[in-house]
C-alpha cells in the first residue's frame, strides 16, 4: 500500500515534464514576442502594415467578423500615419472564397486608396504570410495585424523570418469569452508546428519571384 504514493508522485513528475515539454513552443511564440505587442492606439510607425488572412464571411462577398476587425484595425493605423502600405495576405482560393480579394475590397470601404493595398494570393498560414512577406516583397520592417490570441506566434514567425515586426491587436467584434479559449487553445497547439517550420526552415508553400508591388506602392504614395 504505500508503494502507490510513491508510484503517483513519479507519475505527477512525469506529467509535469511531459507538459513543460510540450509548451516549449508556447513558450517560445509567448518570450519571443515580449515587447513587440502594441495596441492600435499605442502602435509603432512602419511603412507597411501586414493583415493576415482568415474566413470570408457566408456569401463570400465580405469579410468574417474576425476578418472585419482586423482590417478595421489596419485601416486605423494607415489613417493616423503609423503605416503608409498595406499588404493583405491571405488564401486566395480559401474554402470560405477569395480572402485577399475581399480584404481589398473592405479596404476601400474603409476608405483606403487602393493604390496602397498589395495583395498576397499565396500567405496560406502565418508562416508562409511571413516568409513570403521577406522572401518575395522584401519586406524588412513592418507592423503585422491579428487577434491577441493569435499575434504573438505571428510576430515570432515573421521575426524569425528576418522582418523586424511589431504586432497591433486587432478588434475582435463577437469574440466572447468561449470563442477565445477555443481560439487561444488552438493556437497552443498550432505553436508546435510553428516551431517546427522555424527549426526545419521549411520554404513557403508556394514559391514567387520578388515581386516589387510593395515597393512600388511606397513609392507612389
Amino acid at each position: 500500500m504505500k508503494r502507490w504514493p510513491r508510484r503517483l508522485r513519479r507519475l505527477a513528475v512525469l506529467g509535469v515534464v511531459v507538459l513543460l515539454l510540450a509548451s516549449l513552443p508556447w513558450l517560445w511564440t509567448t518570450i519571443s514576442a515580449r515587447g513587440h505587442v502594441y495596441d492600435a492606439a499605442d502602435a509603432p510607425t512602419a511603412d507597411v502594415v501586414i493583415v493576415l488572412g482568415t474566413a470570408v464571411a457566408a456569401g463570400r462577398q465580405r469579410p468574417g467578423e474576425r476578418l472585419a476587425g482586423r482590417l478595421e484595425t489596419a485601416a486605423a493605423l494607415v489613417t493616423s500615419g503609423r503605416a503608409t502600405v498595406v499588404l493583405v495576405s491571405g488564401d486566395g482560393g480559401g474554402a470560405s472564397g477569395d480572402e485577399t480579394a475581399v480584404m481589398t475590397s473592405y479596404l476601400a470601404e474603409l476608405g483606403v486608396d487602393p493604390n496602397r493595398v498589395v495583395a498576397d494570393l499565396f500567405g496560406l498560414d502565418t508562416y508562409d504570410s511571413c516568409a513570403r512577406a521577406r522572401e518575395v516583397y522584401g519586406i524588412e520592417r513592418a507592423l503585422i495585424v491579428t487577434q491577441s490570441y493569435h499575434l504573438s506566434r505571428a510576430v515570432t514567425l515573421c521575426r524569425h523570418l528576418g522582418v523586424d515586426a511589431d504586432g497591433v491587436t486587432a478588434g475582435c467584434p463577437g469574440c466572447g469569452r468561449a470563442l477565445l479559449v477555443e481560439k487561444s487553445a488552438r493556437d497552443y497547439f498550432a505553436s508546435g508546428k510553428a516551431a517546427w517550420d522555424a527549426v526545419r526552415g521549411r520554404s513557403p508553400a508556394v514559391r514567387s519571384p520578388a515581386d516589387p508591388a510593395v515597393r512600388d506602392a511606397l513609392r507612389g504614395s
